[in-house]
């Protein structure tokens, strides 16, 4: 199955407080421009024909960056199955009022991507054992 997406997806790391969703943080998979992907460590309920609009500030771990305040609808929701504690929820962001910050977090991610790129072997000549 391929996806096809409007906007490249980081993977990416940081804490993320959902307090109206969740009362403990969760920790960001991945971002995009448009979305992104969060764990929370607790079973979490989320009624998706509500359309509910939640606060998410998002904690990157990059240094000198600063939290990013989003507006986010809930479009997927993933359980652990084996243990029934833990979801993972899909979000699509809306206007928020940290879109710029989240349009320069998106530029400095793709900026670090398109500079470790550079310096990948497509072909290695040799093999590590």
């Amino acid at each position: 199955m391929t996806e096809e997406r409007k906007d490249v997806r980081f993977e990416e790391i940081g804490r993320v407080e959902a307090p109206d969703l969740c009362a403990l943080p969760g920790v960001l998979s991945d971002i995009s421009a448009s979305g992104c992907r969060v764990h929370f460590p607790i079973p979490v309920d989320v009624d998706f024909e509500e359309e509910k609009e939640y606060e998410l500030k998002i904690y990157p771990s990059r240094a000198n960056t600063d939290e990013i305040e989003l507006l986010c609808v809930p479009c997927w929701k993933s359980d652990d199955e084996n243990t029934n504690s833990e979801t993972e929820l899909g979000f699509k962001i809306i206007h928020s009022p940290g879109m710029k910050q989240l349009e320069s977090y998106i530029h400095l991610l793709d900026e670090e991507k398109s500079k470790n790129s550079e310096f990948e072997i497509e072909n290695p000549e040799y093999s590590f054992i």
